[in-house]
């Protein structure tokens, strides 16, 4: 169905072959131009912050990266989600009202939209009220507008 698939998260727990098949999966679809499928395993936020630091990291001590090349950009290529767009709408069903340490580089300038309904609860229904209050939203990026007082 040309789905491009990534896997996102902490593949060093996981046995060779599940590695080796999450990495023919993502060579098999990495040029497909259709929708962007992600799975989270072992993935926390925090934790991708702190691998992608530590790959900077490792670079500058070889001479590869000085620290004035360091921007957002090239941060987010050591990302695990690189090369996939931030999202627009985080939608968090269940009730909660926090994100879990989920996607926290990648939601600075997403919307949310929170569901008083549980996951598997969720439906067509639940995604239509979802795409409709997005739709209903003013979106800025951080820029304040004229109507606004500064």
């Amino acid at each position: 169905n040309n789905m491009r698939v990534r896997v996102v998260g902490d593949m060093a727990g996981l046995d060779d072959d599940i590695r080796a098949r999450i990495t023919e999966l993502e060579e098999t679809t990495k040029d497909y131009t259709g929708l962007n499928f992600q799975i989270a395993l072992n993935y926390g936020s925090r934790d991708e912050i702190v691998r992608s630091v530590k790959k900077i990291v490792e670079k500058a001590n070889r001479g590869e990266i000085r620290p004035e090349d360091v921007n957002e950009e090239m941060f987010a290529t050591y990302l695990d989600t690189r090369d996939i767009p931030d999202p627009d709408l985080l939608i968090r069903p269940s009730g909660e009202l926090r994100i879990s340490n989920y996607l926290l580089w990648q939601i600075a300038y997403s919307e949310f939209y929170f569901a008083d309904i549980l996951w598997p609860d969720f439906g067509k229904k639940e995604l239509e009220d979802a795409i409709r209050a997005y739709s209903l939203r003013d979106r800025r990026f951080g820029l304040v507008t004229d109507t606004e007082e500064v």
